[in-house]
């Protein structure tokens, strides 16, 4: 196993990983701006307005993307798996 293909490997589970975990926190970041946004106009400092909704909008967010994150992540595995021989060796 070379060194360039370990940093090949090392790039594209970072890549995985940063595309898998991109919808959810992305929702999470704008529900929750959102919401902010709405304390600080309203001046509502309730602590579970903050946390409910944005628990929604992620679970709304996997429901969504769940199947292309899964997609993602069984090319991945594939790819890994296809090339175990050349990996080992």
């Amino acid at each position: 196993m070379t060194p360039e293909m370990i940093m090949s490997i090392a790039r594209e589970t970072l890549l995985t990983a940063m595309l898998l975990a991109a919808p959810p926190l992305g929702i999470g970041l704008l529900v929750g701006l959102v919401i902010s946004i709405f304390q600080a106009v309203t001046q509502v400092q309730e602590q579970t307005l903050t946390f409910v909704p944005k628990i929604f909008a992620i679970l709304l967010s996997l429901l969504i993307f769940g199947p292309w994150m899964l997609k993602v992540l069984n090319n991945f595995a594939v790819n890994i798996l296809s090339n175990l021989n050349n990996i080992i060796s």
